[in-house]
């Protein structure tokens, strides 16, 4: 069962319900330890004081700020929650936004609030409809382990979320990025075509269709060198557009959208004849396939030298090589 990371009360006017907050989101990094290179030592790190040598225990470390000079002023755990006490311990709502009108660049962390005994389920319920009816999100600030968060409590289906917002200075100003692009226009027939890519491209929003798929190769990459396998890597990222080809790259780009990639499937059998025979996957399109993929094709039709290949070498490889073998299949 979840814990609750924080505990207190979510206040607007004189109502204040008492909530737990949960994380809404996990981390499914990979996380690494670290190893001296040619060797199975772990390299660990220490608190150490830096005159002594002497390892520091945790609870012995207070919190120092550099106030200039070399000069620190040290302050200790409770004395930041002394200064605060009240507002460690709820979440007060000041005023309610539209939520279309926040930025998303304010958005920073995703929690779920949830009431902490079913007796305060009525007021939980009372604030969250009230906030779905009007689109309004709660802003509020609260402290929570020695941070002061800004924040907009809005509604999402059956429970309050809590979403921790940037403040505004924390904000960059957009005009102190030299590497922005100028003031440059797009041209009439390029903005054509870049609508109407858009325009192609476009459909619902289905979260569930994506995956972290770099997870994934490093859990590939990690077990093929468990299992002595060989180590194939990606292709190389494409070029950058010339703006000379510009044009054609995004008529190309338009057109395979409209058109869809061919799906994988069987070929229609031949009608009117007595027996039909059964019909054959239709051949992946070598050219949309990863390296990755193409060489995990070449391991399977045990092509020869496969391992010092190139992406290009690969594809030909594997179509001489499922020619081949479609070819003694049919004499068979």
């Amino acid at each position: 069962m979840a814990r609750a990371i924080w505990t207190g009360s979510i206040s607007f006017g004189l109502v204040s319900i008492p909530v737990g907050l949960f994380s809404a989101t996990e981390d499914h990094t990979i996380h690494f330890n670290q190893f001296e290179r040619g060797t199975a030592d772990r390299i660990r790190y220490q608190r150490v004081n830096e005159r002594t040598g002497k390892e520091v225990e945790y609870s012995d470390i207070v919190k120092g700020k550099d106030v200039g000079g070399g000069d620190y002023v040290l302050v200790e755990p409770d004395e930041l929650a002394d200064i605060a006490p009240g507002r460690s311990r709820t979440i007060d709502i000041v005023t309610f936004v539209d939520l279309d009108e926040i930025d998303p660049i304010f958005f920073q962390k995703t929690y779920w609030l949830a009431p902490t005994a079913e007796q305060y389920a009525r007021p939980y319920a009372l604030l969250r409809e009230a906030m779905a009816r009007t689109n309004r999100a709660g802003i509020a600030t609260f402290v929570m382990r020695g941070k002061e968060y800004l924040t907009a409590v809005r509604a999402d289906d059956d429970v309050l979320a809590l979403e921790t917002l940037f403040f505004a200075d924390e904000i960059r100003d957009r005009s102190s990025l030299d590497e922005l692009p100028g003031t440059s226009k797009a041209k009439g027939k390029e903005m054509e075509m870049a609508t109407g890519l858009i325009e192609s491209m476009s459909g619902p929003w289905r979260p569930e269709d994506f995956r972290d798929t770099f997870t994934e190769r490093v859990e590939k990459l990690i077990e093929d060198k468990r299992r002595g396998r060989e180590i194939v890597t990606e292709a190389e990222p494409p070029e950058p557009t010339a703006m000379s080809d510009l044009i054609a790259a995004l008529e190309a780009s338009v057109a395979e959208a409209r058109g869809g990639r061919k799906p994988a499937g069987t070929k229609p059998s031949k009608a009117g004849g007595k027996k039909t025979r059964k019909a054959e996957p239709e051949a992946p399109d070598l050219s949309e396939l990863s390296k990755a993929d193409l060489a995990a094709m070449a391991r399977d039709l045990d092509v020869a030298g496969r391992s010092s290949m190139n992406r290009a070498d690969l594809e030909k490889a594997v179509a001489k090589a499922s020619g081949a073998a479609q070819k003694r299949r049919k004499a068979s």
